[in-house]
């Protein structure tokens, strides 16, 4: 993406900084954010084939370090909105990179639905970006305060005006609903169009600063290179690695596991986990070791954890699953 013409609202980029077209800390800040997403990925490939305890990618520090990569990918796309599109709007090149982002996310959401179909990305990272850009094109002729108040306000959202009027499925992607769907990436427009817009103001704010700070350091002479230049090209082609990354790594977990099994955790211990994170994952209003364990002593009494555990239920229509769950539910509460 070249940024050529690039303003800030008071400040001309230097011409000699324009001229060089792609900056290369902006690649390498990809190039970051690209490896530690697929670290955190073969994380939860480690969990999905059972080398690590069930919930750890989706709980603690991990489901923190989620979120920073999300943030960070959604503040870059921000950043190069404006880079690419103020002060004159390049529609064609906009419309190139949408279709090419919102293509890939609708692949994505293709493949999960085949490959999950009860967790199936439907509104992703991808997803996100691509709602944001369009919104962004609003912001990029509006001083930045106002993107900086519009993100604040993105991000509080989801605190303040949550409504069961937004629990129907084809709304589940503004992100206010009182449910929280099962998806193995959900970033839904709020509260993340919120760091876009941070990006965005930041880019009017400060670019031309930045690129000018940056062209008055001292040469290295080449010594930066040699671990920038992987990042800049993961940068550079950020799209498609995004895009293979995860069936490679899932692809060599697999393969690991052929030769070396994971060592099988026990059935009920591995249910309180897992029902554990995803309880968590749903902001409960009961404390979910406490639910879990009611759930799990009645399952076993009602000798329906074996045909659970074998898949023969479907927690989501069983009328039992959903009568065990309101029960618990009421002692928890009570206190029982």
């Amino acid at each position: 993406m070249s940024d050529s013409n690039v303003t800030s609202p008071t400040t001309q980029i230097p011409a000699q900084s324009a001229a060089r077209g792609r900056l290369a800390f902006i690649d390498v800040a990809r190039g970051v954010a690209l490896l530690a997403m697929a670290t955190y990925h073969f994380v939860w490939d480690l969990e999905f084939f059972g080398y690590v305890a069930a919930g750890t990618a989706g709980t603690g520090g991990w489901k923190i370090f989620a979120r920073l990569i999300a943030s960070s990918f959604l503040f870059l796309a921000g950043y190069s909105l404006v880079l690419g599109q103020w002060p004159k709007l390049r529609l064609d090149a906009f419309m190139r990179r949408f279709a090419k982002i919102a293509g890939a996310a609708a692949l994505i959401t293709i493949a999960t639905y085949f490959a999950f179909p009860d967790t199936f990305i439907f509104f992703g990272i991808l997803h996100a970006i691509a709602a944001a850009s369009v919104i962004g094109l609003v912001f990029l002729r509006l001083p930045a305060v106002v993107s900086l108040v519009a993100a604040a306000a993105a991000i509080a959202a989801p605190f303040y005006l949550r409504s069961p009027a937004f629990d129907a499925p084809w709304l589940w992607w503004v992100g206010l609903s009182e449910s929280f769907p099962r998806s193995n990436d959900y970033v839904p427009l709020l509260p993340w169009l919120g760091p876009f817009l941070f990006g965005l103001a930041a880019a009017k704010l400060f670019h031309a600063r930045l690129v000018a700070v940056l062209a008055n350091r001292p040469s290295t002479g080449g010594k930066g290179k040699l671990w920038m230049s992987p990042l800049v090209f993961g940068g550079r082609h950020s799209l498609a690695i995004y895009l293979i990354h995860q069936p490679v790594l899932i692809g060599l977990v697999y393969l690991f596991s052929l030769i070396s099994p994971p060592t099988l955790p026990d059935p009920k211990q591995a249910y309180r986990s897992n029902c554990v994170a995803a309880c968590n994952q749903g902001n409960p209003a009961v404390p979910c070791e406490a639910f879990c364990g009611c759930t799990l002593d009645l399952l076993v009494q009602q000798n329906l954890f074996d045909s659970l555990n074998r898949g023969e239920i479907n927690v989501s229509t069983d009328e039992r699953i959903a009568r065990i769950a309101r029960q618990c539910t009421m002692d928890v509460q009570s206190g029982d």
